[in-house]
């Protein structure tokens, strides 16, 4: 005996579900591997020892399901381990060298790997409003991950599937996240990976929680009718397994009823065409597993001799697999009045890979690095690709939902090639798929020859060409119009959006420059002045992606204008705008700091109005103390006597208002003065003096003095009379 068998003695009666897996162990695993499992199994019991679910059971009989969906899987040792011990680095503070030590460097990796993944994903109850963008970058992690070790992910869902089983656990709206992730995102990836013993399984009992109502009445039709449908199955079993025999086809046939979410997606379908349940005719299926792929086509055959077959319902999944590596042929036929039977052919190699997807290569192959198993995770490699060019992980998301995991149709190069696009996929999908520039310079596209729309739906077995031009100018805008119908891939899309964003640069680098200049102007500023911290002030890399960033209104040059002079008063601009404008450092209880003292008798300049944030200068008087100038008035500028200037800097004084006097053009109207007064009463500003002057061409210019609480507002204010019918220009004067 060894020690692990005489450890596991005194522990079975505390976990039943062991036996399982040892059970699923013993069908294909040799003694050695077995006990390496099984000395895996102990090390985790003992670092869980301590720890419950929140359902109150232990928490061992986590990893146990999980390592036992594994196993039924026929996954190798090493998988194996790390499905038991995928909890023990997070949960247990073991380190990956202490894994390394008692398992080796393989199975420390792939506990690492699905570690990762759980650290990433937000546990239910934590999950709240604002969440999603991290969400998605869980999951965009989680797939990139798999493209390095497919088995990493195959552990996660089967940890996804244990905490399904067991989520009724959990409160209501934890259930329908998780639930509603699984459906959109897990469920989908173990049908890529060809899992469909997985697959089937997450789809029902997340439908279960989306909508119990419709689960429940499905299940009760399945059930009413149970006795019925076994006897059809009986009988259609019969009549098939004799007519294979008479035709001299060894094979295995078996009967099932589609599981309750396909029932579901069924009734909509047929719903549409006022079919009842009881009008459905495929949701009975039988499987017929031969020796041969010869015997697939003989045994069809046999099945089209039996019973007449409904047009338009054959596929051959053998000639042309499914990018999951699935391989069957699909015939649906009447087989007594209207009442029909799905029928699926197939030998035993391919009816393991369409029940283990990419995990059957462990039982007919010699490991993960098959040449073929490669090509069929080509679409992983693809994925890599995909998530350097989407911005967003959110977006790369819904990529995977709409491009990566819907149902395909599968179309030819004209060299042959076999290219898997989603359903719905039009020729310029196909272009984009081939080549970034192809699509860019497609002008037209023909389909088995002819010449089609570029708006036509590809269909199964089609073959694209691509008709480019060297003097195309490149995308057209109409092709992002989604009620236009052009592309149906956010992988195409991208790759137009990016096409425009380079086209657009120069453009929006000169208008973002001149709207910015405008804007600054308006506050006396310059560009240059600003524009070493104008990266920081909007989150830029670099001023040039500042300024294009403006110029494409993300941000508008009047939002920074106006952030710009509200830091300026509030004194928190970056350190690179400090310098350029001045900012003061200090706060006092007075309008303005000279020279250490708070209580300096001081007064504005009427020529200049300065205006808290402004950059502001003092200027000494025999009679009236400290004058306050802007920076760049004239009067500071252009005075002979430079040793009477001091260093003023603004504080703070509440409820002080400024004077600031604007220069507004116009075209001259009725009403045109009054619409001026109505936007300084309802920004709330005092309006202390107007002036107005028309020239000969039609044209009016008001001065208007105006008291504000500072910059800022006065920037709001000026943005309200720029919008004014009429207005041609608003500055402030000297």
């Amino acid at each position: 005996m060894t020690t692990a068998d005489a450890g596991l003695r005194g522990q079975r009666a505390l976990h039943p579900q062991f036996e399982d897996l040892r059970d699923a162990l013993q069908r294909y695993l040799p003694d050695d591997d077995r006990e390496t499992v099984e000395r895996s199994y102990l090390f985790a019991k003992r670092a869980h020892a301590n720890h419950k679910r929140i359902s109150g059971h232990p928490y061992i009989e986590h990893p146990l399901a999980a390592a036992i969906t594994c196993a039924e899987l026929q996954l190798d040792t090493a998988t194996l381990q790390a499905a038991l011990l995928h909890d023990v680095v997070e949960d247990c503070d073991v380190s990956r060298e202490e894994l390394i030590d008692e398992f080796g460097v393989d199975v420390a990796k792939l506990v690492d790997g699905v570690t990762k993944l759980g650290t990433l994903q937000l546990p239910p109850a934590d999950l709240r409003p604002g969440d999603e963008e991290v969400q998605a970058e869980n999951l965009r992690r989680m797939l990139i991950a798999m493209a390095e070790d497919v088995r990493v992910v195959i552990v996660k869902l089967a940890d996804r599937l244990h905490n399904m089983q067991t989520l009724d656990a959990l409160k209501a709206d934890k259930q329908r996240r998780v639930a509603t992730e699984t459906m959109e995102i897990y469920a989908p990836l173990a049908a890529r990976l060809g899992i469909w013993k997985i697959k089937w399984q997450l789809e029902d009992l997340a439908f279960s929680y989306l909508d119990a109502e419709e689960y429940e009445r499905i299940a009760r039709l399945i059930d009413a009718r149970r006795a019925v449908r076994e006897r059809y199955l009986s009988q259609l079993r019969r009549e098939l397994e004799n007519a294979l025999a008479a035709a001299a086809v060894r094979a295995e046939v078996t009967g099932r009823v589609k599981h309750i979410y396909s029932i579901h997606q069924k009734i909509r379908k047929y719903g549409g065409q006022g079919k009842s349940f009881d009008e459905i005719y495929d949701l009975l299926a039988l499987r017929v597993l031969v020796e041969q792929t010869e015997d697939c086509y003989h045994a069809l055959g046999v099945v089209h001799g039996l019973w007449r077959p409904i047009p338009g319902e054959f596929d051959d999944y053998i000639a042309s697999p499914r990018p999951s590596g699935y391989r069957s042929l699909h015939t649906t036929a009447y087989w007594s009045g209207s009442r029909a039977v799905e029928v699926q052919i197939r030998t035993q190699e391919m009816d393991a890979e369409a029940e283990f997807g990419v995990a059957a290569h462990w039982r007919y192959k010699e490991g993960p690095g098959d040449p073929n198993d490669r090509e069929r995770l080509a679409w992983l490699k693809q994925l890599v690709e995909w998530q350097v060019d989407v911005p967003g992980a959110q977006e790369f998301v819904e990529t995977l939902k709409t491009d990566v995991f819907p149902d395909q149709v599968f179309v030819h190069t004209p060299k042959g090639e076999i290219i898997d696009l989603p359903a719905g996929a039009t020729p310029l999908d196909f272009a984009f798929r081939i080549h970034t520039d192809v699509g860019y310079s497609c002008v037209g596209a023909k389909v088995n020859g002819r010449l089609v729309a570029l708006t036509s739906e590809l269909g199964n077995g089609d073959t694209i060409e691509i008709v480019t031009s060297r003097t195309s100018r490149g995308p057209s805008r109409d092709w992002l119009n989604q009620a236009l119908g052009f592309v149906r891939t956010n992988h195409a899309r991208t790759k137009i959006r990016q096409w425009f964003r380079r086209q657009e640069h120069t453009e929006n680098l000169a208008r973002g420059r001149e709207e910015l200049e405008k804007e600054l102007r308006r506050l006396r500023l310059k560009l240059p002045e600003v524009e070493d911290g104008l990266p920081e002030l909007i989150g830029a890399k670099t001023v040039e992606d500042a300024l294009a960033a403006i110029g494409a209104g993300e941000p508008t040059a009047h939002q920074v204008a106006l952030r710009l002079a509200s830091m300026l008063v509030a004194d928190q601009a970056p350190e690179s705008l400090r310098s350029a404008v001045a900012v003061p450092r200090e706060r006092t209880a007075t309008g303005v700091y000279v020279l250490g003292s708070p209580n300096v008798l001081t007064r504005f300049g009427s020529c200049c109005s300065p205006l808290p944030g402004d950059p502001i200068s003092g200027y000494i008087t025999r009679s009236r103390g400290v004058t306050v100038h802007r920076f760049d008035c004239h009067n500071v500028v252009n005075t002979p006597d430079r040793e009477r200037l001091v260093d003023v800097q603004w504080g703070s004084a509440p409820g002080t208002r400024y004077a600031a006097e604007l220069r507004i053009d116009g075209w001259d109207r009725v009403g045109f003065v009054r619409d001026v007064s109505t936007v300084v009463a309802d920004e709330g500003v005092n309006m202390v003096g107007l002036s107005t002057h028309e020239t000969k061409d039609g044209r009016v210019r008001v001065n208007v003095t105006v008291e504000t609480d500072g910059l800022a507002h006065l920037q709001r204010v000026i943005h309200k009379m720029d919008a004014i019918r009429g207005v041609l220009a608003v500055e402030r004067e000297q």
